[in-house]
């Protein structure tokens, strides 16, 4: 209507934390009421366990342990990194339904949107890890540095997969459909999944690729994991991330989340202006 006001935005960070939470709160009815996401999300990990434990398990010689402990928490951080797809496919669904606009035209923070539907993927991303973990202990896998350890690998996990959640919202709101996020927000983490310390040592891999894999942020999220859960795997490579693996794993998924929010808060910005 001529002449109507378009509604300002509220300011505040609790403002904003409110706002975060309604569209969280959102997001998670959503996939409650279309549990075949939550299924299916489920689903792929478990095929990963039970796939290369019993497959490759036989193959792979890991010192100082079993391959399916030193397995684990590469499929616990590539379970929570695979939360990319997720919310490419997601917000850019909602920005071809027109959904965005409608969040546009109402007096809340512009961030809390994005900020919302990835709260919402990390409430997802719990609860995958915490059935993930239970279908690993028959498997043969176990935390043997306790529960206060245990929780930090986790709550590592948990960074992780938030710091990319992030760069799934950014892909979403590059793309013209959800199909094309799907497909971009999964393309690029195969290779940084793969070439990792993740399924397999990484002195076994050609020494121009060991220089990727040590410095890749999910190897030092999957080393961190492994020491804190007293898994096998320990690598003595005298490279920064592999010598303090918890504060590396930290500190990317900090640098991940501050420069990504950034971009996708910007990117939504400009879409909807």
């Amino acid at each position: 209507m001529r002449g109507q006001a378009i509604p300002q935005p509220r300011g505040g960070v609790v403002q904003m934390a409110r706002d975060s939470w309604v569209v969280a709160q959102r997001n998670l009815r959503r996939m409650t009421r279309i549990p075949e996401i939550v299924i299916l999300g489920l689903l792929q990990p478990v095929m990963f366990v039970l796939l290369f434990s019993y497959v490759l398990g036989g193959a792979i010689n890991v010192p100082g342990g079993g391959y399916h402990e030193f397995l684990m928490a590469g499929i616990f951080a590539q379970t929570v990194t695979f939360a990319v797809e997720g919310a490419s496919a997601g917000i850019a669904e909602d920005m071809t339904k027109g959904l965005m606009d409608r969040f546009r035209s109402l007096p809340m923070t512009r961030s809390a949107v994005l900020a919302g539907r990835t709260l919402a993927d990390l409430a997802q991303s719990a609860f995958t890890l915490l059935v993930l973990a239970i279908v690993a202990m028959p498997v043969g896998w176990g935390a043997h540095r306790g529960v206060l350890r245990a929780l930090g690998a986790f709550l590592l996990l948990l960074a992780l997969g938030y710091a990319f959640s992030w760069i799934g919202a950014l892909i979403g709101l590059s793309v013209r459909s959800p199909e094309a996020a799907s497909s971009a927000g999964l393309i690029w983490l195969f290779p940084l999944t793969f070439l990792s310390n993740a399924f397999v040592p990484v002195d076994t891999m050609p020494k121009w690729l060991q220089t990727i894999a040590y410095w890749n942020p999910f190897s030092a999220t999957v080393q961190a994991c492994r020491d804190l859960f007293g898994n096998p795997g320990a690598d003595g490579a005298h490279v920064w991330p592999m010598q303090h693996p918890i504060v590396a794993s930290a500190l990317w998924s900090l640098l991940i989340t501050g420069l990504f929010s950034w971009l996708a808060v910007r990117k939504y910005r400009n879409a909807t202006s």
